[in-house]
């Protein structure tokens, strides 16, 4: 992400040691972090700490004559590309929301017109108190970006929701949100369908059919399309990845609720199947564990599992303008690639050698294949590749546009 710079209004809660893990994930992802310390806030964290974590000047006085010269309320209050409050207490939530602005943290948030995300993070009751709630609901028919706070143990010893979302899944967020602001959407008005991560086929409750696949790429995938514009909907099958920010992601287990899935999602300009299928299910479950004299090998019979790229291939009516599947192959890697586009129907098919890491893995190499070209995607990270396959659809659309 090219220069991308957030204004961070910290704000008076425990929850305000988090702001400097925050500041540190940003930087890693390359985005300028510009603090602004409550009163409140000096209470838990240190305008040197956060400077020097920063590597920018905090502001803190709305009355102070240098820094209005220098940089005045309202220039900062447009400075950036997005204004994050982490975290949000009861008291900056009702400021924001009633238009008080009584120190340089309100008074920047009123003066404003950059978009707002508010990371709330406060005691249970404070957070269901009908007042908080309802400055929540007019902040958010405002435009103000407000994030859930997570449920947990409160540093208080109380329960519930309250707490902030963890640092990770909030840089996540804050990227996404600034990906949604300033990248180009050469994808806008798209609606995408996207499988990812494995299926699971039950045997009794305990025992399952499935295979390594992580996820990590489909879900990459979906993310670099929903940076460029596109309306995605991403169908997962079990993953230890969380729901990603800014699309719909639904959650299934069996290739049977996959395909409902898939169907119930459709029409859509874009179909992308990366999820591993089962290419097998069991015949037949138990609603009990089964003991091992009463399943063995020899008396496990499979049903073969839908053919969800296929199904998509071959609809007669609002069949995807491009439909994309994926092949995970250990040898002769475009041969089968090409075989595989042939036999299923569709336009492309992404091939990868899974023979070593990629799967479970963080990086990936890929080919696609398509009826009149073929294009390597040389070894890189996941979401790299994401955003090259992500670039090569963009090109498609725009050149049959043209």
């Amino acid at each position: 992400m090219a220069e991308a710079r957030i204004l961070l209004i910290i704000s008076g809660g425990v929850a305000a040691f988090k702001s400097l893990e925050l500041i540190r994930a940003l930087k890693k992802k390359g985005i300028t972090t510009t603090p602004i310390l409550t009163e409140a806030a000096k209470q838990f964290v240190t305008p040197m700490s956060v400077s020097a974590l920063s590597g920018q000047k905090v502001y803190d006085d709305l009355f102070s004559l240098t820094d209005e010269a220098e940089m005045g309320h309202i220039e900062l209050s447009r400075s950036a590309d997005l204004i994050c409050v982490v975290p949000a207490t009861a008291n900056i939530l009702a400021k924001a929301a009633h238009g008080l602005c009584d120190d340089l943290a309100s008074t920047t948030l009123l003066a404003t017109d950059t978009p707002v995300l508010m990371a709330p993070a406060m005691n249970v009751r404070m957070w269901t108190h009908a007042a908080t709630q309802a400055n929540v609901k007019t902040l958010r028919a405002r435009g103000v970006e407000v994030i859930e706070p997570d449920e947990g143990e409160m540093a208080c010893g109380e329960f519930g929701p309250g707490r902030l979302p963890e640092i990770e899944r909030l840089s996540q967020i804050i990227e996404a949100r600034l990906n949604a602001i300033t990248a180009p959407k050469p994808l806008a008005g798209k609606r995408v369908v996207i499988t990812a991560g494995p299926t699971i086929e039950p045997l009794d409750p305990v025992r399952f059919l499935s295979n390594h696949s992580s996820g990590k790429q489909g879900y990459a995938l979906a993310e670099a399309l929903r940076d460029a514009g596109a309306d995605v909907i991403l169908v997962s099958g079990p993953t230890q990845l969380p729901s990603p920010y800014g699309l719909k992601t639904e959650r299934i287990e069996t290739a049977l609720e996959m395909l409902s899935a898939v169907e119930n999602a459709l029409p859509a300009d874009i179909f992308i199947g990366v999820a591993a299928v089962a290419d097998w299910r069991p015949k037949e479950t138990s609603d009990k564990k089964l003991k091992l004299e009463k399943a063995t090998v020899a008396s496990l019979s499979l049903a073969e599992n839908p053919d969800i790229l296929r199904a998509v291939s071959q609809l007669k009516t609002d069949r995807p303008r491009l439909v994309i599947g994926f092949a995970a192959e250990t040898h002769e890697v475009e041969k089968l690639a090409k075989d595989k586009r042939k036999r299923k129907g569709c336009d492309w098919i992404i091939a990868n050698d899974v023979s070593g890491d990629v799967m479970g893995g963080s990086e990936n190499e890929a080919l696609i294949v398509a009826e009149t070209f073929t294009r390597p995607l040389a070894r890189a990270s996941k979401a790299e590749i994401a955003r090259d396959i992500t670039a090569a659809i963009s090109e498609h659309f725009a050149a049959a546009k043209a």
